[in-house]
């Protein structure tokens, strides 16, 4: 199976425990294991909560990032300096670094969304706040002629 064949969708309400540790959830755990062997990549994401990759997935958008010009180098340190290699351990746990942690704001309650190649990880609380401006704003012209 390879990633670009594979789509995460949907949301997870899940709490981190006291060492900042993530349960991954089941729907995802069978897939994760099969096109990365449980190995993941987390960094910050600009709208200030994290990104999850799997590891193939994080090497093509890694490839890309590194391959900008000198004038995205801040967007380079962003995203490259900030990345941590995780593995799903035992217990079906990841690892959330206390930088990373505290880069995204999270707590306890968190939310994990399936973004397609990748996931976002989000505070749950700042997730509903996010979710609650962006349909305040209204729908952008790229999706007024998109039939639901």
């Amino acid at each position: 199976m390879f990633v670009s064949n594979f789509v995460f969708q949907g949301a997870s309400a899940l709490a981190l425990d006291a060492k900042g540790r993530l349960s991954v959830p089941a729907r995802h755990r069978d897939v994760l294991t099969a096109i990365a062997n449980g190995q993941l990549t987390v960094t910050k994401h600009p709208e200030g909560c994290l990104m999850v990759f799997p590891r193939p997935a994080w090497e093509a958008f890694r490839d890309k990032i590194a391959a900008l010009p000198m004038s995205a180098s801040g967007w380079k340190r962003i995203f490259l300096g900030n990345a941590m290699d995780v593995e799903i351990d035992s217990a079906s746990r990841v690892l959330i670094s206390p930088e990373l942690r505290a880069a995204a704001g999270l707590s306890k309650d968190v939310m994990l969304l399936g973004m397609g190649s990748h996931f976002e990880l989000w505070d749950a609380q700042r997730y509903a706040a996010h979710e609650a401006e962006v349909m305040q704003q209204g729908m952008p012209d790229v999706l007024k002629d998109f039939s639901f």
